[in-house]
């Protein structure tokens, strides 16, 4: 059987969990069915000596650098005052603004992709984000006939004009969880176009150092606890949240450590606001990281403060590292973890909530011990990085009659 050439689309701007879920799926996925390339608009780094042009040539990828189509002045002063005469909408405010974008922006850039697959001879496109970060992939899929698949990694709401593009256009969406899959058919998406596919990880991969002594270049010894997170810094992550735990056990007298791990627009408001609360001594921004794992071992409880997610991978990692999980009742964490069992599920969504759920670990040992040995227990059951090749794998099989 001939090999299918797969092209990927990733509209992504940095280094996140779809990143490095995308990179172990190319490490194991069956590569004498299939030969890869990779578009992306942005060569965005990982840490200081690499980026995701070099990690995917490492993986025999070809890397593809298509720019977006710029939008000129015009085209700012056409959406600014659309958003002016339209101030009290937000709903026509978000239409006109999408319209624009599709007239100036993702129409060019769809046909310059439809081009490329075409030259490139592609038998699938593959888009690694979701629907709205991926309309010009879709359409070049309708105007090419080349067959499509969607990974939906986020919980997102979609426009009417996306949802026809998706029921016309994309052969099979793989959702990385329920939730996910939910909220696109409750936004009129086809049902049997959809197929769950968690994401899942390597239990075995564990590190070598003991917590001990990453705890010590950290500078964080001898606390009640140390906790933190590992994710992009951006807005809806919400890590301001887990700053305000942190600085309000402090005021309580307790100590607790704190591990930052990632980068990201929010960053210097997130380094200020810990100066601010008097725990700069307490918490640690460690930017990008290649010893993530590392990292996360130091830690005795992780926390995930987003107010929106899809299934977060690095969740896996904890629990397979042994840490109870802290997160909001969300999508993709309320199917990851067991709420009492392997972590904590909060309803309210305030920096009190992470506090009361940090207490009861520090003034409970044992239950983080007992959690964590659940939650690694259910990784390797139900979240082995093998179901999650087979399973995309089996999508793609379906889509190309194989």
């Amino acid at each position: 059987m001939a090999q299918k050439r797969i092209l990927i689309l990733d509209t992504g701007r940095e280094w996140g969990g779809g990143t490095n879920s995308l990179l172990e799926l190319l490490k194991r996925i069956d590569r004498t069915r299939y030969t890869f390339s990779a578009l992306f608009y942005h060569n965005y780094r990982f840490e200081n000596d690499s980026d995701i042009k070099k990690e995917l040539e490492r993986l025999d990828v070809e890397f593809i650098h298509l720019k977006r189509t710029p939008q000129g002045g015009a085209v700012k002063v056409i959406k600014e005052t659309g958003r002016i005469l339209l101030f009290f909408s937000r709903t026509l405010r978000r239409r006109f603004i999408f319209y624009i974008d599709l007239i100036s922006r993702i129409l060019p850039d769809s046909r310059r992709i439809s081009l490329l697959m075409k030259e490139k001879g592609v038998d699938l496109i593959y888009m690694n984000n979701q629907p709205s970060s991926n309309l010009e992939g879709i359409l070049a899929s309708g105007t090419t006939g080349i067959p499509s698949v969607q990974h939906a990694r986020i919980d997102v709401d979609l426009n009417p004009f996306e949802v026809r593009c998706v029921n016309r256009y994309v052969d099979r969406i793989i959702c990385v969880s329920r939730g996910v899959m939910a909220s696109l058919t409750g936004a009129g998406v086809e049902r049997d176009r959809c197929a769950v596919v968690y994401n899942g990880i390597d239990p075995d991969v564990l590190p070598q150092e003991g917590k001990g002594d990453v705890i010590k270049e950290l500078g964080i010894e001898g606390k009640d606890l140390v906790t933190g997170t590992v994710c992009s810094l951006i807005r809806r992550k919400r890590v301001h949240l887990l700053l305000e735990a942190v600085a309000e056990i402090k005021g309580m007298g307790m100590a607790v450590g704190c591990i930052i791990v990632g980068d990201g627009p929010e960053r210097k408001k997130l380094e200020e606001q810990s100066r601010r609360l008097g725990i700069e001594k307490e918490v640690v921004f460690t930017g990008f990281r290649r010893d993530t794992l590392r990292l996360i071992n130091a830690m005795d409880v992780f926390v995930l403060s987003s107010e929106r997610e899809g299934f977060p991978r690095v969740v896996l990692e904890a629990m397979a590292l042994k840490k109870p999980v802290v997160a909001f009742r969300i999508t993709g964490p309320d199917e990851l973890v067991v709420d009492g069992r392997t972590g904590i599920l909060l309803e309210d969504h305030r920096g009190s909530s992470i506090t009361g759920a940090l207490l009861r670990f520090i003034k409970d040992r044992e239950s983080i011990i007992r959690m964590g040995e659940a939650g690694r227990q259910r990784v390797k059951e139900e979240f082995d990085i093998k179901r999650y090749v087979t399973g995309v794998e089996r999508v793609f099989g379906e889509v190309l009659g194989e």
